[in-house]
């Protein structure tokens, strides 16, 4: 293999912009922020959390499984084999020539290369193309925001290093691919009962919803079902209330449409102090992600820190890679006003939109 630096120069960028840009493939992998503040015409944003982030250099996960925006992926999926790839972080001063993924970019670009794409990176960034060519850079804020509002890369897929040993307590359940689904056996690490999360509040499986005694045991008089096709096993029986979220463990379901209507039930049985299971088939992907949802909004918590509360309590949690991106995107709603918004969010109410459609839902606080 060529020791050549896979790279292209903003003036080359530039002239294909000017004529068009038909055959070019823009990947800017900054964080989310950094993205709306300015970008490149045309690019598409990848922005992962670091948990995310570490999922996708440990597992042989395609590319497009990162790409939030359904169109994005789609387009890329059609593009990235005959097109040419180029990717940008905000600078690319940290590109080492020997190839070695020192950042996701390099990461990122080394998969893409492995995958026959003809892939490149940018030289200087979009600091250096910005400062050049700042007529081929648009914005998705609204200009009345002051240019000095600070930026917090912490969602960033371009700048972040990875460390060799990836050692971050995930299960071993590694995904087979992309659209892994739960209708698989139970894994063998599941626990024998629910797993309390917080009062009142019980994750579990399947096996775990259909058992009369463990409910009892727990004091569980709600069940939350997220399943399209599991049955409602004690629905005849009057002292149980349900909800069915009808979701299968795949790339293409929108699970966070549900997320308020689901919040408001655990609410609802918690502030009776009854006990609520929150189940799928396995209990590790759509229950999951419906769970750390819940510990984002109610207790104010990042998707990183909403995650590893209940991976301490349930250690073979594994969602998908798109409830993931659903929850990145969650997590981006819950903190956004405006980035010139100072004011107090205590008495205000909260809305969101999924990633496949452009609905707002209200949360109701509490």
């Amino acid at each position: 293999m060529s020791n050549a630096r896979p790279s292209k120069s903003v003036e080359w960028l530039q002239l294909e912009l000017e004529s068009g840009a038909s055959s070019l493939l823009l990947l800017d992998c900054r964080s989310h922020e950094l993205y709306e503040s300015s970008h490149i015409e045309s690019a598409i944003n990848l922005a992962m959390t670091g948990l995310m982030l570490r999922r996708f250099r440990k597992g042989n996960i395609p590319i497009q499984t990162v790409i939030p925006k359904h169109e994005d992926k789609e387009k890329f999926l059609r593009r990235c084999k005959t097109d040419t790839v180029l990717l940008y972080d905000e600078s690319c001063a940290d590109w080492q020539d020997g190839g070695s993924p020192a950042t996701t970019l390099s990461l990122l670009l080394n998969k893409l290369r492995e995958d026959g794409c003809k892939a490149y990176f940018l030289e200087g960034g979009f600091v250096k193309f910005h400062t050049e060519y700042p007529e081929h850079c648009e914005t998705l804020l609204d200009s009345s925001c002051p240019s000095s509002s600070p930026t917090i890369p912490v969602l960033g897929f371009g700048g972040l290093r990875i460390s060799s040993d990836c050692s971050d307590g995930e299960s071993d359940r590694e995904p087979s691919s992309a659209t892994e689904s739960e209708e698989s056996p139970v894994p063998s690490n599941q626990p024998d009962f629910p797993v309390q999360i917080l009062p009142y509040l019980y994750l579990g499986c399947a096996k775990d919803s259909s058992n009369l005694d463990v409910l009892g045991q727990y004091n569980i008089t709600y069940i939350l079902n997220v399943t399209p096709n599991l049955p409602n096993v004690f629905e005849h029986k009057s002292h149980f209330r349900y909800k069915k979220i009808p979701i299968s463990d795949h790339w293409s379901q929108n699970l966070s449409q549900f997320f308020p209507e689901a919040i408001s039930f655990i609410d609802e049985a918690r502030s009776k102090r009854c006990g609520i299971l929150v189940h799928c088939l396995a209990g590790i992907s759509r229950s999951v992600t419906v769970t750390v949802a819940y510990l984002m909004q109610r207790l104010n918590l990042s998707l990183n820190d909403a995650y590893d509360f209940v991976k301490r309590k349930k250690s073979n949690i594994s969602p998908n890679f798109n409830f993931m991106g659903q929850l990145l995107d969650f997590e981006r709603t819950l903190g956004r006003h405006t980035p010139c918004d100072n004011r107090s969010t205590s008495e205000e109410q909260l809305f969101f939109t999924t990633p496949t459609n452009h609905n707002v839902f209200q949360l109701e606080t509490t």
